[in-house]
């Protein structure tokens, strides 16, 4: 039975409403190249009546409808929230997958974690009451200081299409627990399931204008919402060069940004590993998502010593993925999101093989499939560190590989990135891979394993991977604005003046 594709507005001010232009975007399902339905293509006019609306909403009732609320009243709304996701789990999982190209278990799982992050920053937010008026230590007994954590005001929230509802979630959960009003705008190349989020928003009451939602084309929509002056931070998940044109933007008003964008992230496997959890960690770190992240670990950084057993069990393990439809059973690397990310992976390939490069692996489509944006599970080997393939962010199922001598041989290839974003060791010597771990210039190091995310830890990176930290505590504070609130409390004049004389 074919999957019922909702058919939406954009969600302004708690309403589904019409896009000004009546515009409306194309859904191609990445796996069957079939148009299985359309989204709302928000253009500046929609943006401009989503800001008016998120800025009412601080404002009503002169903020205690949400912006001055209590954290346990906002907790409330965010805890219904993930309820009506979980009872809608199957469903938008099957929505994110043929959106997406994502295998059903990934974005299942993806779900659980949706549901999870608005139950966290339910908690956090309820914490915010009690860390209100927190005072301050100070040397003078004459002043009495402390700390409102006050929202940061309207925020643009703009997404990528790798984990659609997840990475919403990942920001939408702590803007509103910190009292913000939000405007999100989705990737349009997978918009599904924000939208139904908005329909989710309804289904609880959340107050109108708090979360606005608008699907759309990045030039039209985004970008008139990263540079509007009455939106009071940024944070933006994607490429550096869009990171990039979002931080210029802001940059004329003054406007805080958090970005969150590519990676080519390293994984350095030494001598001493076992070899056969080091090669599954290596594909789950390359090939979950179908090579769609960010963080993935699309270097692989192998000693010399057993570089031949390992690949030789690296390219075993990659025949054995089964590569399919995102719906079937066991599906484990479905199709990349678009024909652009389609071809441009292919181009990324070629070049590769025209610089001297060999695809041990892969390298196009898989032969028992004709139709669909699928690459295999691809492998590229004598690589050197001044190709493309090596240096720039490739976003797909394809790991290209070196090998070292030494640790300090492994460092300098490990950290020779303009990126920083994640970086695995792998290695039986703790020791190692402490040392390891604190030379990695990388936000996010992980140790014998690639790729795992907790809601509670941050997560963001360094050089042109960005700056900023979402999730845990730390992606509240995103949200937040620190106000110092100092009292003059002895009932003695200042006397730094010479008081004039009394008549």
């Amino acid at each position: 039975m074919a999957i019922q594709i909702p058919n939406r507005q954009l969600f302004i001010d708690g309403e589904w409403r019409e896009p000004a232009l009546k515009k409306r975007i194309p859904i191609i399902n990445p796996a069957t190249e079939e148009t299985i339905g359309d989204i709302p293509a928000a253009t500046a006019e929609d943006v401009e009546i989503a800001v008016e609306a998120a800025r009412k909403a601080l404002a009503r009732n002169k903020g205690r409808d949400w912006s001055s609320a209590s954290g346990a009243i906002r907790a409330k709304y965010l805890r219904a929230i993930a309820s009506k996701i979980k009872e809608r789990k199957s469903e938008l999982a099957k929505l994110e997958a043929i959106d997406s190209g994502k295998p059903l278990d990934e974005t299942t799982s993806d779900i659980d974690e949706v549901a999870g992050c608005f139950e966290y920053y339910a908690g956090l937010a309820e914490g915010l009451d009690a860390k209100q008026k927190a005072p301050i230590s100070l040397p003078a007994e004459n002043f009495k200081s402390h700390v409102l954590q006050e929202p940061i005001g309207v925020v643009g929230l703009i997404t990528a299409w790798n984990y659609p509802l997840l990475m919403a979630a990942w920001k939408v959960a702590p803007a509103l627990a910190a009292g913000c009003a939000a405007i999100l705008k989705p990737s349009e190349l997978a918009s599904i399931t924000c939208l139904e989020l908005a329909e989710v928003c309804i289904k609880v009451g959340l107050p109108p204008g708090v979360l606005n939602i608008l699907t759309g084309l990045g030039q039209e929509a985004g970008a008139p919402l990263a540079s509007h002056p009455h939106v009071d931070k940024v944070a933006f998940t994607g490429s550096t060069i869009t990171g990039s044109k979002i931080m210029a933007a802001a940059a004329q008003l003054v406007k805080p940004v958090s970005l969150e964008l590519g990676g080519k992230s390293p994984i350095v496997v030494f001598e001493d590993v076992d070899i056969e959890k080091a090669v599954e960690w290596t594909c789950f770190g390359i090939f979950l998502t179908n090579g769609q992240i960010c963080s993935a670990t699309s270097r692989l950084i192998v000693h010399e010593r057993i570089a031949a057993e390992f690949m030789d069990r690296l390219l075993k393990w990659c025949k054995n993925i089964k590569v399919s439809d995102p719906m079937d059973e066991g599906c484990r690397l479905g199709p990349v999101v678009s024909r652009g990310q389609y071809e441009k992976i292919l181009k990324f390939i070629s070049t590769a093989k025209s610089e001297g490069a060999k695809v041990a692996f892969g390298g196009g489509r898989p032969e028992h499939l004709k139709k669909g944006f699928f690459i295999e599970p691809t492998i590229i080997t004598n690589v050197t560190a001044s190709m493309q393939i090596w240096r720039e962010e490739v976003f797909g199922p394809v790991l290209c590989v070196q090998t070292f001598g030494s640790e300090e041989e492994a460092l300098e290839l490990a950290n020779d990135t303009y990126y920083g974003l994640g970086a695995a060791v792998m290695s039986k010597d703790s020791e190692r891979c402490e040392r390891f771990s604190k030379a990695l210039q990388a936000g996010i190091v992980w140790i014998n394993c690639s790729q795992p995310s907790f809601i509670q830890a941050p997560w963001g990176g360094i050089k042109r991977s960005g700056f900023g930290r979402e999730l845990g505590e730390w992606g509240l504070h995103l949200y937040l604005s620190v106000k110092q609130v100092t009292q003059y409390v002895s009932d003695q004049p200042w006397g730094w003046f010479k008081s004039p004389s009394k008549p």
